[in-house]
């Protein structure tokens, strides 16, 4: 089962629902679904299972 968490692309500040696998975790680059410019990623789970999703701008 995904989880989906929505985020604000760092370029074009769009927001996006972002589709997360439940054993996802760290950090991985994806392109914005809008103007295609590249996020850093970050996925952190908490013990009780408790996701936060965080988008940066990547180079």
């Amino acid at each position: 089962m995904q989880t989906s968490a929505r985020v604000q692309c760092p370029w074009c500040f769009e927001f996006i629902e972002v589709l997360i696998d439940p054993d996802t975790e760290g950090r991985f680059v994806r392109d914005c679904e809008v103007c295609c410019r590249p996020w850093d990623v970050r996925v952190v789970r908490d013990a009780a299972g408790g996701l936060q999703v965080t988008v940066q701008r990547s180079n």
